[in-house]
């Protein structure tokens, strides 16, 4: 529209009657007939007034009408809709004293209403503006006032939503935002209402702002609507959090919560504004997860229960739920661990009551426990059972929150470190540990890989070696393996050398070079061993001994500070009664043993053999005078251990019907009493192998006690094996446990003070503090370290002139002395 200035510079106007025109145009417009009004002709009007410097005046006037309109008519009629069932309130709770459709159908009815007004108010002041579009231009800018559209919204947040309804009652702008939250409350409890009502309101409240001045921040709906909003939500979500902890299940309440947080996005989005979103779902994580979870999690059915019954959709939805207001998920992984940790220690309580049961009687041999098998007794030790069992209900343990962590906790790293150092926790809190570990792996090289194929074989050890990753007593743990490799490879009892190898490879993997050198050591002892029997075989064939009646040998040299040779003995004493006994053998065995010591020391100068009797066996052919049928004489080939056969070789020489007594087969052989005991209850009181008539006949082997030969001896088997009391792989004894231990700790002494000194060696001069953190550090790989006894290797390298204290030093320090 372009108007020409020319012939009004010198023409007055009459500002009434332009006015008057205007104001009736205005009023036109108010009242939706402005058809016929020519709104080229009312631009003019007001170019005219704008042009002849009384913008001032124009804007006033129009400010004043429209405030005079919104007071008189449209106030009015909304407030008119404000009936009884709005306005009824309980004067202490605040509540609505009428029905909920009673309620909802009204709050419907002035929210239209409003809506109305808002609309038509745009319209009317949008044509408005249209007029009045050289003044905005023109004077608004000059004299920076808010343009005529503006401060007509202004006028309408000051005439219909600041100004009391009616006298002595709040607000029109509180009530319309109770209104809303009635509406609000109602869809939550789950009544149909009309969200495109309430987002027309509050696109209102957007759209109006707390000053003239128009500042972001400052929209009614932040300032006066949301904030009640996220309040009484919170009230709302707390009391609703609260009350199904009460009366419903964690699951459900899971299911609930997470209903909740998306219902409202989708209300923010539907009916509110988006910008809501995040603060009203903080609002319903924080009442309903972050202040509830420890309560969810502490259900009779919350996440013990879930665990327990393998509830792993509803575990899922617990870990989803924290971690939306906890990255690190505190609640969840201290539940967690505490159940790893409670179900870790059942399981060692239950190992440790079965050891506690009675075990088979002192005298019983290997092939009484088999008779005892067939009436439904334990094969086996039950201590050894219990161990063996442990072990397996921890892998079994670990392997069931695995797949708790994979499919409920989705792969969380945070709750992997836990459950791992929960399960180390749970391992370590049982003494014997590594020692059932140990025989876990034992019984598995023995018998447990039979029959399986190599991908089973594997997973076999990985198991093992799972278990040892979380042992922390590694050294410990070399120990008892040791004493049990040992057995298995002297007594052949390993199932495949090329697993057992396989194994030590894992166990270097896993612990280093350092770890296996002596379990290496071993093998290559059995290697060179073999190279030794064969090499001794052929010197005797090439010197020309052709005597039929020669004893066969077979050896096996050991390193002594490689093999725990103290597996085969009964403890501190029998290596006491070992030591200082000199085992006296028959001729002819004496006789090889004497060759095969000069064999030895032809091709190894300087070095020195200590003969182990107790750890070794022999295979002979005895024959019985009524063993066979028809009462004919029956030889059979048996098996026994050495000292077995040093007693049964006694009466080959005896009269028939000679006896000899305990203590004088121990005066003929040397054998210690307690081995003599051992061997004597396999010969004489164990059914299937009882060569030996023992008077009297009981299951202790007494000082007295005398034996003959028993000529009435019959076997279905010409093979027969003689077994050994506590001749296996079996749990320790406390007192076995103790002197392990005890060596174990003089061996971790010499380890720290070796550590200690590398250390200094390298550092020089380092203060007390770091020297015992320093030495943790290095040696918690192996096992974890004693202060009290690093402190105390400390004092005796410095009695012993490899460290000194520095006297000047700010804090307690070392040196080291080269």
């Amino acid at each position: 529209m372009a108007i020409h200035q020319q012939g009004l510079a010198n023409n007055d106007i009459d500002f009434n009657e332009i006015w008057g025109v205007l104001e009736k145009a205005f009023l036109e417009i108010h009242t939706k007939n402005a058809s016929a009004l020519s709104f080229e002709e009312l631009y003019r009007n007001a170019y005219k007034i704008v042009l002849k410097k009384k913008g001032d005046e124009l804007y006033k006037r129009v400010a004043d009408f429209e405030e005079r309109w919104l007071a008189m008519h449209v106030r009015e009629r909304v407030v008119n809709l404000l009936t009884p069932p709005l306005m009824m309130l309980d004067s202490v709770s605040g509540r609505s004293l009428t029905t909920t459709a009673e309620k909802k159908d009204s709050g419907e009815k002035f929210l239209r209403e409003l809506r109305g007004a808002w609309e038509d108010h745009q319209v009317c002041m949008s044509m408005l503006t249209d007029v009045l579009m050289y003044m905005d231009r023109v004077y608004c800018q000059d004299s920076r006032q808010p343009s005529i559209f503006a401060k007509s919204m202004g006028l309408f947040r000051d005439q219909i939503l600041r100004k009391p309804a009616r006298a002595e009652m709040p607000i029109l702008l509180d009530i319309l935002t109770r209104i809303i939250l009635d509406q609000i409350r109602m869809d939550r409890d789950g009544e149909t209402i009309q969200t495109h009502l309430i987002k027309a309101n509050i696109s209102m409240l957007e759209g109006l702002y707390d000053s003239d001045q128009e500042v972001e921040d400052e929209k009614l709906y932040l300032t006066a609507f949301e904030t009640d909003f996220l309040a009484t939500s919170a009230d709302f979500y707390r009391s609703e959090g609260e009350r199904m902890l009460r009366e419903s299940d964690a699951g459900t309440y899971c299911t609930h919560a997470k209903r909740r947080i998306d219902e409202e996005g989708d209300r923010c989005r539907s009916t509110l504004s988006e910008s809501t979103a995040p603060k009203i779902q903080r609002v319903v994580e924080d009442e309903l997860i972050r202040h509830k979870m420890k309560g969810l999690i502490e259900m009779d059915s919350g996440v013990e229960y879930m665990v327990d019954n393998d509830k792993l959709q509803e575990l899922g939805h617990v870990f989803d739920l924290e971690a939306r207001v906890d990255v690190k998920k505190t609640e969840l992984t201290k539940a967690i661990q505490k159940i790893v940790m409670e179900m870790g220690a059942n399981i060692t309580n239950a190992a440790v009551a079965a050891s506690a049961t009675p075990t088979a009687p002192p005298g019983a041999t290997e092939e009484q426990a088999e008779d005892k098998s067939k009436t439904g007794a334990a094969k086996v030790n039950q201590v050894t059972v219990a161990a063996l069992k442990w072990s397996e209900d921890i892998l079994a343990l670990k392997d069931r929150f695995d797949n708790i962590w994979r499919q409920a906790f989705q792969s969380d790293q945070m709750l992997q470190i836990a459950l791992n150092r929960s399960m180390a926790d749970a391992i370590n809190s049982f003494s014997r540990s590594s020692e059932y570990i140990s025989l876990f792996i034992d019984d598995n090289m023995k018998k447990g890989i039979r029959n399986k194929t190599d991908a089973e074989v594997d997973s076999t050890l990985e198991k093992a070696i799972i278990l040892l990753r979380y042992l922390q007593d590694k050294d410990l743990f070399e120990t008892y393996y040791k004493k049990h490799l040992c057995k298995r490879l002297l007594l052949n009892k390993s199932q495949s050398i090329s697993v057992e190898k396989q194994m030590i490879s894992k166990m270097k993997i896993e612990l280093g070079n350092s770890f296996t050198l002596k379990l290496e050591a071993m093998f290559k002892d059995m290697t060179l061993s073999e190279e030794l029997t064969n090499g001794y075989k052929s010197y005797v064939n090439k010197l020309g001994d052709a005597d039929r009646t020669r004893v066969d040998l077979g050896i096996n040299v050991l390193t002594s500070m490689t093999w725990p040779l103290e597996a085969f003995r009964g403890g501190a004493a029998a290596d006491e009664d070992q030591g200082n006994l000199q085992i006296i053998f028959p001729a002819a065995i004496d006789r090889v043993k004497t060759g095969f010591t000069r064999f030895y020391n032809e091709k190894h100068s300087g070095r020195k053999l200590t003969w182990q009797t107790n750890m070794g066996d022999a295979d002979i052919k005895a024959t019985f005078a009524k063993a066979g049928k028809d009462g004919k004489p029956r030889t059979h080939d048996i098996n026994c251990s050495t000292y077995a056969m040093l007693i049964l070789l006694l009466f080959n020489d005896l009269p028939a019907g000679a006896s000899l007594a305990f203590e004088e087969i121990q005066a003929a052989t040397n054998i210690p009493p307690s081995d003599l005991a051992r061997n004597l209850q396999s010969l004489a009181v164990a059914p299937k192998t009882r060569f030996l008539v023992k008077e009297p006949m009981s299951r202790e082997i007494n000082p007295g006690d005398r034996f003959s030969y028993n000529e009435n001896f019959k076997s279905q088997f010409v093979k027969i094996k003689v077994g050994v009391v506590s001749a296996g792989n079996k749990v320790e004894g406390d007192r076995e446990r103790k002197e392990t231990e005890k060596k174990n700790n003089d061996s971790r002494g010499y380890v720290i003070e070796a550590c200690v000194v590398r250390i200094m060696k390298q550092r020089k001069i380092l203060a007390h503090t770091a020297l015992l953190n320093e030495t943790i550090t290095q040696l918690s790989a192996q096992f974890k370290p004693d202060v009290n006894m690093i402190k105390k290797k400390i004092e005796s390298l410095i009695e012993r002139e490899y460290l000194e204290r520095v006297e000047e030093a700010a804090v307690p320090s070392y040196r080291y002395l080269a």
